[in-house]
């Protein structure tokens, strides 16, 4: 009976262990994440990966319903 309860004991000790864990690196990743610093960093990569990302998509939209290449469509080509 004391085994099974040494191995509750250590489980339990494991998984406060972890959960303690995982708190402070989401704590790390929210501090990270509102700093805004000016040039190269995290924040300024992030924010122009999603502009990218939503020009990238305007050209594709813009290809499917006027049934044109962008070049074309825009007139350069």
């Amino acid at each position: 009976m004391n085994s099974n309860q040494d191995q509750n004991n250590e489980d339990t000790i494991y998984t406060e262990k972890i959960n303690s864990e995982e708190d402070n690196t989401d704590q790390k990743l929210i501090d990270i994440e509102d700093k805004y610093k000016f040039g190269w960093s995290g924040y300024s990569e992030i924010t122009n990966g999603r502009f990218a990302m939503l020009g990238f998509l305007a050209i594709i939209l813009i290809e499917i319903f006027s049934k044109k290449t962008f070049l074309n469509w825009a007139g350069l080509f």
